[in-house]
């Protein structure tokens, strides 16, 4: 059965407070955590099978076939891909929508198995990306326009995995599909922050920022868990909110201290706070959100990096245009 813990994860060892019971062993920690009743969400739910193995009976929870492995990516990310006549735009607007499916999954059962199974269909867009200039280019033109919602870490991880590609311009001194993946997984960690926070309207309390400054750590620790913790997810895990003066966390890193890879990650990251929907701010189009990370941020950032990032949008005419379609 589907249950809800009626408390924040810091009072359950539960990776979330939302899950489906799979063991009777998981109904035993949530007693043994001190919970007198939880919510159960019935339409989430799932059939209990009974069994029999070696003369005895048992029950066990058949996890939704949604969730399954093999489904955990989309087979139409692989197919766009492949397919040679599919028009560049509709391509990239089906492994965009596509690639926001694979993260929502992942977030809402982050085991180690699907984990791996998420960095494999990373490394397949990673690859599009770097071979497919026009597609990548229209992904750059969604990425800049799309709604504030799931699609936050899948716009990072495009925008990032394009900054990368310019910067490193195909060098084996990098790893791109690790590279591509840790862009992707670098908000794991806001899986373990309440999502009463995460879904607040509004500006949160001094109090609630210092527990989302925990998100980074906690990412660390679960790709760590699900022994995924590469050189690169952990720089991009950790590092993707430090600030060049060293206004940012967890650890205030400055200057030459912070890696490249979190420097990338960082400012796809704010540019897409500052396009996205907020309810205690207005969406800022590509153009506006350029010039304040210009005239108003420029300290949080590696100059020649920031540079290359604005050139992405120079180059396809996004930074000059302050409205941007898509069909």
């Amino acid at each position: 059965m589907h249950v809800i813990i009626p408390a924040s994860w810091l009072n359950h060892p539960f990776v979330k407070n939302s899950f489906v019971i799979k063991s009777r062993d998981q109904m035993q920690k949530i007693i043994d955590s001190g919970f007198d009743e939880v919510k159960i969400e019935v339409s989430k739910s799932v059939p209990i099978v009974e069994s029999k193995a070696v003369g005895h009976s048992y029950k066990s929870f058949l996890p939704p076939d949604r969730w399954k492995l093999r489904n955990l990516v989309p087979p139409e990310i692989r197919q766009a891909i492949h397919d040679t006549n599919l028009p560049p735009a509709k391509k990239a607007h089906i492994i965009y929508k596509s690639s926001v499916e694979l993260l929502e999954k992942l977030f809402e059962d982050p085991r180690a198995e699907n984990i791996r199974e998420a960095k494999q269909g990373a490394a397949e867009i990673v690859d599009l990306v770097l071979s497919q200039e026009e597609t990548s280019q229209y992904l750059l033109r969604i990425a800049s326009h799309d709604i504030y919602t799931y699609t936050h870490s899948v716009k990072v991880g495009f925008l990032a995995i394009l900054l990368s590609k310019r910067l490193f311009k195909r060098s084996d001194a990098h790893d791109m599909h690790e590279l591509g993946a840790s862009f992707f997984l670098h908000d794991l960690g806001k899986v373990r922050v309440d999502p009463a926070i995460i879904r607040k309207q509004g500006r949160l309390t001094r109090e609630e920022m210092d527990i989302m400054k925990r998100h980074p750590y906690h990412g660390f620790k679960i790709l760590q868990e699900a022994d995924q913790l590469s050189k690169e997810c952990a720089i991009i895990t950790m590092q993707h909110h430090e600030r060049d003066d060293g206004t940012g966390y967890p650890m205030g890193l400055k200057g030459e201290r912070i890696h490249i890879y979190g420097r990338i990650c960082c400012i796809a990251d704010v540019y897409d706070a500052l396009t996205g929907e907020r309810s205690y701010k207005p969406k800022l189009t590509p153009f506006e959100a350029l010039k304040v990370m210009k005239e108003e941020m420029l300290n949080h950032f590696h100059r020649d990096i920031f540079e290359q990032f604005v050139l992405l949008f120079t180059d396809t005419g996004v930074k000059r245009s302050r409205r941007i379609s898509y069909t």
